[in-house]
């Protein structure tokens, strides 16, 4: 008997999900803005999100991005630069401001990023979402995570 995944060409996606962070963080802030960033992607992007999982006792797991996400850091510029070209390309994005590690609600993060002007913006993290080439545009001069 045969089940899908042996027989199935692999999965090519012609778009591209990318979380870019800023150099200087702690681990513990990579992975908290990683996380924050993504969920705002997901919740306005229904067609990034796949069908949920079921394990083989049927117990139901919630749906995951159908596509990995890549993990990019640079320096502030770098990310400032990313941010503009987002911006110019129309992407979908999310940001993270370095002031949203001293709030503690949606409320309070929301008001902290409203506060400040776009090129202003105290950038720690961003994520996109678009076409391949357009996406490794917005990123160039941005390294892999390692």
């Amino acid at each position: 008997m045969s089940t899908d995944h042996d027989t199935a060409a692999p999965v090519r996606f012609d778009t591209k999900i990318a979380v870019l962070l800023r150099d200087d963080l702690e681990t513990w802030q990579r992975l908290n803005v990683t996380a924050f960033l993504v969920s705002g992607l997901g919740s306005q992007l229904p067609e990034v999100i796949g069908e949920p999982y079921e394990d083989a006792d049927a117990t139901p797991y919630l749906p995951m991005f159908r596509q990995p996400v890549l993990v990019f850091e640079g320096g502030k510029e770098t990310l400032r630069a990313a941010h503009a070209k987002a911006l110019q390309r129309g992407l979908p994005r999310a940001l993270f401001t370095s002031d949203l590690f001293t709030t503690g609600n949606d409320r309070d993060n929301r008001a902290a990023v409203r506060a400040v002007g776009t090129d202003a913006l105290d950038l720690v993290g961003i994520a996109v979402y678009g076409p391949k080439n357009a996406v490794d545009k917005v990123l160039k001069g941005a390294r892999m995570h390692p």
